[in-house]
């Protein structure tokens, strides 16, 4: 039986423009028919086609840190969302502290459409991610009142850690379990994100639903990352893989430590040198 070989994309497979290097498509589709090859990132479905549109990827995608398990055919496997009463809560809470996240929702089950709601009171981070990363997304419409939708994927919030861990801190005491709070650095941008989530919005839950789909044992899967929500499926996964960019805490859980990072093909040597 084939392996399940699962990456993480920015900072992992991703080089640090935000694209796969010529060298790690070719890897990546020579080996498609040798192994099961997939991906788990905290990015939508829509931008993560964005990115991979080049790749071949037979297998179940996680995406949204774990809150949707699809496939390329638009299949949705597995999916946990927000309610719009707990996203509006969330919101009304985080006013307290003068930050207000992106709201980014399912709009349509079937086509898996997404709306991508933004505040009109923009930090500087915020605005630096839109300019850079987001200008021409037709996902995007500016809310006066950013309120929560039917269906939340996630919330997101931007900023500097001094403001964004009291933040974090407060939900928790307000939500407690209802909701996945994930705060990590961003390398990117030099700052924090905040993200909030369903409860079982994580990748470690998204690869149990993989593996049952496929039918695999947790043994028969290596999973790459190098950030603080891929520590889950590290502790799962038969084989775990940190680049060499990864952060101390996720090297500490490795079963790998690779030499390369994200912008010398990591992932894809390793996928070259083991499949």
């Amino acid at each position: 039986m084939q392996k399940l070989f699962i990456t993480d994309l920015d900072h992992t497979f991703l080089q640090s423009n935000q694209t796969v290097s010529s060298f790690s498509k070719e890897i990546w589709n020579s080996k498609s028919s040798k192994a099961m090859l997939s991906i788990a990132t905290a990015r939508s479905f829509a931008k993560t086609q964005d990115f991979l549109k080049d790749l071949k990827l037979n297998f179940p995608l996680i995406t949204l840190d774990g809150a949707m398990v699809v496939n390329r055919e638009k299949k949705i496997i597995d999916l946990n969302v927000l309610s719009k009463e707990i996203g509006d809560a969330i919101i009304e809470e985080s006013k307290k502290f003068d930050i207000f996240p992106y709201v980014i929702a399912l709009s349509d089950h079937k086509s898996l459409d997404e709306t991508f709601d933004i505040p009109s009171q923009l930090n500087y981070y915020q605005e630096r991610l839109i300019k850079e990363s987001y200008a021409l997304d037709k996902r995007l419409a500016y809310v006066k009142n950013i309120r929560g939708a039917k269906d939340t994927l996630k919330l997101v919030y931007m900023g500097e850690e001094r403001v964004l861990r009291p933040l974090a801190e407060h939900l928790l005491k307000v939500f407690g379990n209802t909701i996945e709070i994930k705060l990590a650095p961003e390398n990117y941008m030099q700052c924090y994100f905040l993200t909030i989530l369903h409860p079982l919005s994580d990748k470690a839950h998204a690869l149990n639903k993989v593996l049952e789909y496929l039918n695999l044992d947790a043994k028969e899967s290596t999973v790459f990352g190098d950030g603080l929500n891929d520590i889950g499926m590290f502790k799962l996964a038969g084989t775990a893989i940190a680049v060499q960019n990864a952060l101390d805490e996720v090297k500490a859980k490795a079963d790998i430590v690779l030499q390369e990072s994200n912008d010398e093909d990591a992932v894809a040597k390793y996928l070259e040198k083991n499949i």
